[in-house]
């Protein structure tokens, strides 16, 4: 990746841009077997685009079903580099923005100061520095021009909805209501200050959990665009799927009640489950980084969905379906059995446990939910129901933390591990 590049922010200059990526690849597939060239060009593309275009990069490097099977190999190996190691901005550009946010000069912020990024994403980088106290930070700082670059993404979005609109039924989809939440979520990454409070949320409610970890936010030192928090460190989710197996065991069972305390109990889904935001460590310690995308949930939801849990854990298939079907709106019709027997494969790993996930059950998801997608698109009376406001996220448990447990291949007793904070629950 070329870095200190700068940012293309013009909303048509980036849908060019990113049309070109897609031609070029899909030309270049038809002509490389291993679709190895396409998928190297389209990296770099997408890395200097940064955004959104980054994000759909990140995607393509580890959720089983997005990319083709024949040409997941390439795109994998080139599309990781943007999870942490995406182009980065400028030392210049970075410590005026760092002054700007935080009204002082970094030599008096931070006793020292590292102007090489330890890491690069989509909306920002970070840096390791050291407060006057002794302690090792990472201060995250938005890339420069990030905000009208988004901006863009996001109105180019509304294209894609009105290419939805136009199509012969598509509009039960209820694509605006989809793409508003999309942009609600992505816009919120921009806060850094909302981040902070997010983050100290999740702090807070795995409190003394020996497992999770969650880096502390230091308040002093952050604002809108600057984030700086205690430095995390451990190994690489490449390394940490190459160790044995009782020890990938052990951070899928935290990796799991991670996701689905913060859900159930605390109310908060963190939309984001990519590679990058974890270190592991010993013992079936997991440190978590990165709470930008944050899906609140509300309470009667959640109690909905604890209710699907349960049934789950008592293989209960009827009181399953009955409430799936109240948290689904579910009316009937040719959609409704069809829903049904999706939701039961997504909690598969619970009606089985224990469950070793595996890669060719996460790409079966995606295709059935593709399938679904195409049956029901344009039939009329056939009970569709469009997934309840704020549910598009939810999605992302499967297509995206599912693929990382997958990637793990351990036998774990996911339903034992539910016991252990349920009762918390609503």
């Amino acid at each position: 990746m070329a870095d200190d590049t700068p940012l293309p922010r013009s909303r048509l200059g980036r849908l060019a841009r990113l049309a070109r990526v897609s031609a070029r690849s899909g030309a270049q597939i038809l002509l490389d077997r291993e679709g190895d060239g396409a998928a190297r060009k389209a990296a770099d593309a997408l890395g200097q685009l940064r955004g959104m275009a980054t994000k759909v990069g990140q995607m393509a490097s580890y959720v089983d079903g997005v990319v083709p099977e024949q040409h997941r190999g390439a795109y994998e190996k080139w599309m990781k580099g943007l999870q942490a190691a995406a182009p980065r901005s400028s030392a210049i550009d970075i410590r005026h923005l760092v002054e700007e946010q935080l009204g002082e000069p970094i030599d008096q912020l931070f006793a020292e100061w590292d102007d090489t990024p330890a890491a690069s994403a989509s909306i920002g980088q970070v840096h390791r520095a050291r407060l006057a106290d002794g302690r090792a930070v990472a201060v995250k700082v938005q890339h420069p021009g990030i905000i009208s670059a988004m901006d863009s993404d996001l109105r180019n979005a509304g294209l894609v909805e009105g290419t939805l609109a136009r199509m012969a039924g598509m509009r039960k989809f209820n694509s605006k209501e989809v793409l508003d939440e999309i942009r609600a979520r992505f816009r919120e990454e921009l806060d850094y200050a909302l981040e902070a409070r997010r983050q100290t949320q999740f702090a807070e409610l795995f409190e003394g959990d020996a497992e999770v970890r969650i880096p502390a936010v230091i308040g002093t030192h952050s604002a809108a665009r600057v984030l700086t928090t205690e430095w995390a460190e451990g190994a690489s989710f490449d390394t940490a799927c190459a160790a044995p197996e009782p020890e990938r065991a052990a951070w899928c069972r935290t990796l799991w009640r991670f996701v689905y305390k913060s859900n159930l109990v605390g109310g908060l889904f963190n939309a984001d489950p990519h590679p990058g935001n974890y270190f592991f460590q010993p013992d079936g310690r997991v440190t978590f980084i990165d709470f930008g995308c944050v899906q609140p949930l509300t309470v009667e939801r959640r109690r909905r969905a604890t209710a699907i849990h349960l049934a789950a854990h008592a293989r209960d298939r009827a009181a399953f379906a009955e409430a799936s079907r109240i948290l689904l709106g579910l009316r009937g019709g040719a959609y409704e059995p069809r829903a049904l027997a999706y939701l039961e494969s997504c909690f598969e790993p619970l009606f089985d446990s224990p469950y070793r996930m595996t890669r060719p059950f996460v790409v079966d998801l995606v295709e059935a939910m593709k399938a679904l997608i195409l049956d029901f698109r344009k039939t009329d009376e056939d009970g569709y129901v469009p997934l309840p406001d704020g549910m598009f996220f939810i999605n992302r448990l499967q297509f995206g933390f599912y693929s990382l447990i997958a990637r793990l291949d351990a036998e774990v007793d996911y339903v034992a591990v539910e016991k252990q904070f349920l009762p918390e629950s609503v």
